[in-house]
């Protein structure tokens, strides 16, 4: 039966597993995503500062790491697929260099604030609202939060993905 690797990082090659067969099934720990059945890439840590959702996009199309280019926005299940309470993963939070804080997501990844996802909140008819959906690793949920140019991304980060095989 055939396999591929999966990556957290291609960076850390300590953060790589050999995934078995079809269904991605993972040999050595739980290093690699995996949603709806499929593995996916995550870069090894955020974009580390203050990023407005329309840049936090702009920032995942335009990353070329790993020899890839076809990054993108982590979706909001991709996000809360990572999510592990008994996780401790070290990164920073607060303005500046930020202080030491413990994240609580699966693969070791290095963040440094609340993650935006690329999904965006719809008013009742179905429209763009102008709010966007966000991931807080520290307490396990989701929320929204105006994106406009008056708002402010403060403690917003993006957080990439790419689908394996690619």
């Amino acid at each position: 039966m055939g396999g591929y690797f999966a990556c957290i990082s291609a960076a850390q090659a300590s953060s790589c597993a050999f995934i078995h067969g079809r269904h991605g099934r993972l040999r050595t720990g739980d290093t690699g995503a995996r949603v709806l059945g499929r593995s996916i890439h995550w870069t090894g840590k955020d974009n580390g500062r203050d990023v407005s959702w329309r840049k936090a996009t702009q920032y995942c199309r335009d990353l070329r790491l790993a020899g890839h280019s076809e990054w993108r926005l982590a979706t909001l299940a991709e996000l809360n697929g990572i999510y592990d309470r008994s996780a401790n993963a070290p990164g920073l939070a607060g303005p500046g260099q930020g202080r030491a804080v413990t994240w609580h997501v699966k693969g070791n990844l290095f963040l440094t604030g609340n993650q935006w996802s690329s999904n965006r909140r719809n008013d009742d008819r179905g429209h763009p609202s102008g709010y966007e959906w966000y991931f807080d690793f520290n307490d396990g949920r989701s929320n929204n939060q105006p994106s406009g140019f008056l708002y402010s991304s403060s403690f917003m980060r993006a957080l990439c993905v790419r689908a394996s095989g690619r």
